[in-house]
């Protein structure tokens, strides 16, 4: 077993001074400890989005209506977004995954031949969490076994580094609640403004949070997280554990990915140990639900676009850190006695 012992023995042995390259040395040994290799391999890797709506969002909670996320949907197979952008220019693979996007998609002649379209709708969006539950558990079951399907695919497609994100308006409300329900996070912290959410949207999304945690914290885990969640954030949590079982790298992008990791760690403890944080978000509650997990976040640009665009931002900084292992010569290597390097 390569230790962490071991890890920084060769990094210390790399012509520089100890500790000169710093979080990229950093980035480097998790990656080296997630593989258990001195020589990490970071491609070929895929991003997934998951795309769904939400019915929460008919409660007030969003600046943005649903239908946005459709129309983003579109953006994104198009070639358009952000996400879609920043998957080209790092060479990662892009699929995107339609479990309950509640809008038309419209799919032209002029889609990207980049993306993968997946069309695995579960529902026309979840119910309104604020009043009901947001989705039955066998519902869940379904979200978290698509989810689960896609880490399978990327493992059989010889995927060595895998990462999710998320396409669908007003999901920050959702998140917020699994953060509370999940790593006990009070609702001042875990309830951030979103996609734009002015003060009297956040006051109510505290309220919503808030209520819809108390009304199911005393259920068992599924059915509990089922209530205030979604069906993109379940089929990401499915994702992970299976990719986690698989011994994949698995690079988290912001918050809404962050709180389906909390569902994964969670119902499979462990997962974790094969989470990269790629980056800490605007949102409050982002910074507590990495805490919990234990993962310091390697970029800090106050982001908060989701679509899995800061986990893609990292992808070039992978090679970086596997190139810097794999590559770097040594001080033995150039003859040079290790004493004379302390």
């Amino acid at each position: 077993m390569l230790t962490p012992e071991d890890i920084q023995s060769h990094l210390d042995q790399l012509t520089k001074p100890p500790g000169s390259l710093a979080r990229l040395e950093d980035l480097a040994a998790r990656l080296c400890d997630i593989q258990q290799s001195l020589s990490p391999v970071t491609q070929p890797r895929r991003m997934v989005l998951f795309a769904g709506d939400h019915g929460v969002v008919e409660s007030g909670v969003s600046a943005w209506p649903s239908d946005v996320t459709a129309l983003m949907v579109a953006n994104i197979l198009g070639g358009g977004a952000a996400s879609s952008v920043l998957a080209k220019q790092s060479h990662t693979n892009l699929k995107l995954v339609n479990v309950g996007v509640s809008g038309d998609i419209i799919q032209t002649a002029n889609c990207s031949s980049d993306v993968t379209y997946v069309d695995s709708v579960i529902r026309s969006g979840t119910r309104d969490l604020s009043c009901e539950p947001a989705m039955t558990v066998a519902e869940f079951d379904q979200a978290w076994q698509i989810g689960f399907n896609e880490a399978e695919r990327a493992y059989d497609d010889g995927i060595k580094v895998i990462s999710c994100g998320e396409m669908g308006i007003g999901n920050t409300t959702p998140a917020a609640c699994l953060t509370t329900l999940l790593a006990d996070v009070p609702v001042e912290y875990s309830v951030g403004r979103g996609a734009g959410a002015d003060d009297a949207m956040l006051s109510h999304k505290r309220t919503f949070v808030g209520d819809a945690v108390e009304r199911v914290k005393s259920l068992e885990d599924k059915k509990a997280i089922a209530a205030v969640s979604g069906y993109e954030i379940v089929a990401m949590a499915g994702l992970m554990v299976r990719a986690a079982q698989q011994k994949l790298t698995i690079v988290l992008d912001g918050y809404v990915t962050t709180s389906a990791a909390l569902i994964a760690e969670r119902l499979h403890p462990g997962c974790a140990e094969y989470f990269i944080a790629a980056h800490l978000s605007a949102e409050p509650g982002h910074r507590r639900a990495l805490e919990h997990l234990k993962l310091q976040p390697f970029l800090e640009w106050d982001m908060r676009l989701g679509e899995g665009s800061g986990a893609l931002l990292l992808m070039p900084m992978l090679d970086a850190a596997a190139a810097l292992m794999s590559n770097m010569a040594t001080f033995a290597d150039l003859g040079i006695p290790k004493e004379a390097t302390s």
